[in-house]
């Protein structure tokens, strides 16, 4: 799978502080997981997809220019968008983002994939 590695290298900067942090290719990207929940993901186009309080959705869309991430041409669920690449050009804008995906993980309870 194919992702935009200077996005990846910059997420890989702004993660370095958390302690438990792994890379797996997944959603056609490079994923990020934080305490093995997913939290970033880079594209192959320099996006971002991020995990967040599906109870953000709707502001942090309205607010911030993010898209509610589709998959297969249809919306994932709640809690789950798309940054451009336009919008993450800065270490600012990445680091907003990074922290919006850091914050629900933190409210994250249980480990990924429980219940596969």
């Amino acid at each position: 799978m194919g992702y935009d590695r200077d996005l990846a290298e910059r997420i890989r900067v702004a993660l370095a502080d958390q302690k438990v942090v792994r890379e797996v290719n997944m959603f056609g990207g490079l994923s990020f997981l934080v305490n093995e929940k997913m939290a970033v993901s880079a594209n192959t186009s320099g996006n971002l997809m991020v995990r967040c309080d599906p109870k953000r959705v709707e502001d942090l869309i309205a607010e911030n220019g993010a898209e509610w991430a589709e998959m297969n041409g249809r919306k994932m669920s709640k809690g789950w968008l798309v940054v451009a690449s336009d919008d993450v050009n800065s270490d600012g804008d990445l680091a907003f983002w990074i922290s919006v995906a850091l914050d629900f993980n933190k409210k994250q309870t249980g480990k990924a994939g429980r219940g596969r």
